[in-house]
């Protein structure tokens, strides 16, 4: 857990040795870090994972794969147990039963929320969390995985590379005209790019994004929608929505959809298929 309230829990995953992007630009390549085993062409595997509250179920049984590059939706009503299967992905809540798999062998019920996060899990929650105070191009520079103590804090200086890569990132996410202007004076759309941005900073296997296009006008959702179809492939990820024009944007006519209920899969499949399902009907979309 973050013990400083002033930064933020962002959970980034550790940087890898060389400074770049190396994926952003190279949309035909999924980025892993080493350590993950894609082999089999799975990056997160969830086997009969069960939580419960109190006698309240809130995962029951739940069974899910994402594979590696993949953009998957989740959808459900409220209580469909998505925040909870987010929390034990990343270690912030313990299973009662079931298995959590990073790739084939990285099995995530063994470890704490900083090792999952150094491990290549980086997770955004729905409200965004910047450093409101500093610049934008600095909250991108304290998102960078350096050695934080006092000694080289006074010595740390940016080199060519790491510059570069803010800038890189800055284009990405659509702020470079606002790079020195303070984080707290951005929309609540700029600010949800920015912390994606400050996730990328750290190259993340896994991105989980909760409710990302929460508070946000059309534009800001189309615009969100467009930066995540970018990364596509850059990094696998998960986004829990209930914004169906936005689910409909990213997951097209061929992505799959998951949705979610009484803390399992009801449904699978593209979002077209989904929506005609009729137990998906009954319990979440309606006639």
């Amino acid at each position: 857990m973050n013990e400083n309230p002033m930064v933020p829990d962002l959970a980034l995953p550790e940087a890898p040795a060389e400074h770049s992007l190396s994926g952003v630009a190279n949309m035909g390549h999924v980025v892993v870090p080493g350590e993950i085993d894609v082999s089999h062409g799975t990056i997160l595997y969830l086997e009969d994972v069960t939580v419960s509250f109190d006698g309240f179920r809130a995962l029951n049984a739940l069974s899910l794969a994402i594979d590696a590059g993949e953009l998957r939706c989740i959808i459900g009503p409220n209580g469909a147990g998505k925040t909870t299967m987010m929390d034990v992905i990343t270690g912030k809540t313990e299973p009662d039963s079931g298995k959590v798999f990073l790739g084939q062998s990285i099995d995530l019920t063994r470890m704490n929320e900083p090792s999952i996060a150094r491990a290549g899990i980086g997770r955004k929650f729905q409200k965004p969390t910047v450093f409101e105070q500093h610049p934008v191009w600095e909250n991108l520079e304290l998102a960078m995985k350096t050695d934080k103590g006092w000694f080289a804090s006074l010595r740390a200086r940016l080199d060519r590379a790491a510059q570069a890569r803010i800038e890189e990132t800055l284009a990405l996410i659509g702020l470079e005209s606002e790079a020195r202007r303070s984080a707290g004076e951005l929309s609540h759309g700029q600010k949800q790019r920015l912390e994606i941005g400050m996730l990328l900073m750290q190259q993340p296997a896994l991105l989980l994004l909760d409710e990302p296009a929460a508070g946000m006008t059309d534009d800001e959702t189309m615009q969100l929608a467009e930066l995540l179809n970018h990364l596509r492939g850059t990094c696998s990820m998960m986004v829990v929505e209930h914004d169906m024009e936005f689910v409909a944007a990213l997951s097209g006519d061929t992505g799959k959809v998951t949705v979610m209920a009484e803390g399992r899969v009801l449904a699978h499949g593209t979002l077209d298929e989904v929506k005609q399902d009729e137990t998906v009907i009954e319990s979440y979309l309606g006639r």
